[in-house]
């Protein structure tokens, strides 16, 4: 009979607040460009800095959770998303806008680092980033759907992030402390990260890490500039252009639920290999968008398949180590990628246009799709899934030694003055008494 599989919100929460602020890059470059004195390109590079310090502290502490306890390095990321993003928000200096990106990197970095640390850990950590891109796509298109109507300014949705650090906060009771087992339900991560060992599947690990920094920096490349490509190539406003990004996360939520649902029963390869080649189609159209229906229908497809391709590579990473220093390795690494998709964008839209854009981006993703599905390949013979075969620790139980006292038994003599019997009752047997008794004949019996 297998355990009862109990969901880990507290790292949902974790989760979603710590990939909120990629999820709503396009809005925040756009307002930096267009609430204070910057150009798009300055712009972009604001959103650089601030993924780029995401990724920096993703590798920092890749293997130091344990070190410094979850609920001691979540607290400390998610206060110093709402200190940083709250200053870039509330600030029109250009030095502090700035200042205050780069604290708030530090702090979504740290938060998904914990994140993924303790994804990796779950029996089934690919329904755990399911539900986790569940949560952020859900709320990046409710504020999408919010913050047109906000009125101007570059603050609004850094002060969304910063709110949403700051309700995560009470959760983090619920995560260990360092030096404290993990829940109940992760038995494999608390057994296997009692003792140190080396990393494993170094190579595999390495060439999903460089594919994932490609595939990021493509897909974010045109996210970073998708709000652009709908106001001026396409010509729409900006509430058309937030209603088109909320219709294309809750698309996005759709693939979701659908991938959680699938689970591993195509494997990984499969999802991996052909949704990264749609998503390099979807990137083409959408880049080459002219009206609303052609924007509309490349980004909605976009966003449908992207969270469904992302959701089997984290699983992928977390399979690979599960105490989870492959999956925060390859995470920061794909947040690395992120966090050079705004300037690549921007630098790449501005030489060759658009369009021109969205073709390169899409033959480099056709070009890592090959190593990316063949580490999935290579890890489907390696390493099982992990909800295959759940480790299941037994508890070891102390049975206490009971101390019997030894009673000393008093020895009794007992005289014996019975009459000593006769020789012969002592005789041999034999035929010749079988003879003497018949001869006696059966009257001499006594009654």
């Amino acid at each position: 009979m297998s355990a009862r599989t109990t969901t880990p919100w507290p790292l949902v929460a974790l989760f979603t607040a710590g990939y909120l602020a990629p999820y709503l890059l396009p809005t925040t470059v756009g307002r930096l460009s267009a609430g204070l004195p910057l150009s798009a390109t300055e712009a972009g590079s604001i959103g650089s800095a601030l993924l780029l310090s995401s990724a920096t502290a993703g590798f920092l502490l890749a293997s130091r959770v344990d070190r410094f306890g979850p609920r001691g390095l979540a607290r400390a990321g998610l206060l110093l998303a709402a200190a940083g993003y709250g200053t870039a928000a509330l600030t029109t200096t250009i030095p502090l806008v700035v200042l205050g990106a780069i604290v708030g990197g530090l702090g979504s970095g740290t938060i998904t680092t914990v994140a993924a640390t303790g994804i990796a850990g779950q029996r089934d950590p690919h329904r755990t980033t399911t539900l986790g891109l569940l949560g952020v796509s859900a709320l990046a298109g409710a504020l999408y759907l919010t913050i047109p109507h906000l009125g101007p300014g570059h603050g609004h949705p850094l002060a969304a992030i910063a709110v949403t650090a700051l309700l995560v906060l009470p959760v983090t009771r619920r995560l260990p402390t360092a030096g404290t087992p993990e829940a109940p339900h992760t038995p494999a991560a608390r057994t296997l990260r009692a003792t140190p060992a080396p990393l494993p599947h170094r190579r595999a690990g390495l060439v999903l890490a460089a594919a994932m920094l490609c595939w990021s920096l493509a897909q974010n490349s045109l996210w970073g500039v998708s709000g652009r490509i709908g106001l001026q190539q396409a010509g729409l406003t900006e509430v058309t252009v937030g209603a088109v990004f909320a219709v294309a996360l809750g698309a996005g939520l759709l693939g979701v639920i659908g991938a959680g649902a699938l689970g591993p029963r195509l494997g990984r390869a499969l999802p991996i290999g052909a949704g990264t080649a749609l998503i390099a189609g979807c990137i083409a159209l959408s880049a080459a968008a002219t009206d609303l229906t052609s924007f509309a229908t490349g980004e909605i497809a976009w966003n449908t398949v992207y969270p469904v391709v992302l959701s089997y590579v984290i699983g992928l990473a977390a399979s690979l180590d599960r105490r989870g220093r492959w999956a925060v390795l390859v995470g920061s690494a794909s947040s690395l990628g992120t966090a050079c998709g705004p300037l690549a964008g921007s630098l790449l839209s501005a030489r060759v246009g658009y369009p021109g854009m969205g073709v390169i981006l899409a033959l480099g993703l056709l070009l890592i799709t090959a190593p990316m599905t063949a580490v999935a390949l290579r890890t489907r013979r390696t390493a099982p899934l992990p909800q295959e075969h759940p480790v299941v620790e037994i508890p070891v139980v102390e049975i206490p030694v009971v101390e019997i006292p030894v009673v000393e038994i008093p020895v009794v003599e007992i005289p014996l003055d019975a009459v000593p019997a006769p020789r012969t009752a002592y005789d041999t047997a034999g035929p010749r008494q079988a003879t003497a008794g018949a001869a006696a004949g059966p009257g001499s019996a006594s009654r």
